[in-house]
């Protein structure tokens, strides 16, 4: 579980871009069969505090379809996980039926200080097993905050953008890209939170995956 102290992490994390992306109807289904994406990351992606039906995954899932897309989101989120800890169960994740995966990871990394080298190295491994998989990878980024020091801000951001060039993955730049807070206050957010200041609601959910389905979208588009 992402603890308290992500209310400053993700609240000027919550430095959420604006840049909303239209919706993209589709008029046909966009596969002939049915994909699978693996969902990789921690209580964000695994739902916590929410019912299961108002959680990422299935939400994620319900907008896909109606776009037209015949896809299922398996949920690989863990509760508390570390870029460290997604890289330890990335290879059992990525099972013959998992055609792309959605990696959301860093946030555990940030609250615990862990140096940024040290999470950089566990997402280039997870791409980088994907690639060996021949998967391809929706990796969705984060904004460390200030208090950690430029040095430190400027390595954690960074990675996420270059090593999505790397590896030629799909790049969102927020996970909260949906909620459109680009210059309001954090206590602007609240309404899409729970009660904890640190996990979104259901509503909130559903603005996050209005944000991040054109780029999963993208994602399946590139299952061979």
């Amino acid at each position: 579980m992402l603890r308290k102290g992500l209310r400053f992490t993700y609240g000027a994390a919550l430095s959420i871009r604006n840049g909303a992306m239209g919706l993209i109807v589709l008029a046909t289904p966009l596969t002939a069969q049915e994909i699978t994406v693996a969902a990789l990351g921690d209580s964000l992606t695994q739902g916590y505090g929410l019912a299961v039906e108002d959680g990422f995954v299935p939400q994620m899932q319900a907008w896909l379809r109606d776009q037209g897309a015949d896809v299922t989101v398996m949920n690989a989120g863990v509760s508390g996980d570390t870029t460290a800890g997604g890289l330890a169960r990335v290879d059992w994740t990525l099972t013959p039926d998992v055609d792309a995966m959605i990696v959301a990871l860093g946030g555990n990394d940030l609250l615990r200080g862990l140096d940024p080298s040290m999470s950089r190295a566990n997402l280039d491994g997870i791409l980088a097993t994907a690639a060996e998989k021949d998967l391809p990878v929706l990796l969705v980024g984060m904004e460390a905050p200030g208090n950690y020091g430029p040095a430190f801000k400027e390595a954690f951001d960074t990675m996420y953008p270059e090593l999505a060039q790397r590896y030629g993955a799909v790049f969102a730049p927020s996970w909260f890209e949906g909620l459109g807070l680009q210059e309001q206050s954090l206590a602007a957010a609240q309404d899409y939170m729970q009660a904890d200041g640190i996990h979104p609601n259901a509503e909130g959910v559903s603005l996050i995956v209005e944000g991040l389905g054109p780029y999963v979208l993208e994602l399946i588009e590139r299952v061979e």
